[in-house]
């Protein structure tokens, strides 16, 4: 899942010097997740966290990687995590 959505976004993420960390299906509840978890050299703020949520959502969803509904998460990952 993780390589095809960096395939599929090329390098649109590149102005944003943000790059694909994670792509995972979660659920919780009755409710399912797909999160996408974004990294940096430096700290991501939510401005660039919401930039690249616009960037990878249409792509997500041409991309059909998960049937039925389900709700989008990006998020930075967190400084200091490995």
């Amino acid at each position: 899942m993780k390589e095809d959505l960096i395939k599929e976004l090329g390098d649109s993420l590149d102005e944003l010097k943000v790059n694909i960390y994670d792509v995972y299906e979660e659920k919780e509840g009755k409710d399912t997740y797909l999160r996408v978890v974004i990294d940096a050299e430096d700290i991501i703020d939510i401005e660039r966290v919401v930039k690249a949520t616009k960037i990878i959502d249409p792509v997500i969803e041409k991309m059909n990687l998960i049937d039925g509904e389900y709700i989008l998460d990006v998020y930075a990952k967190p400084k200091g995590d490995e």
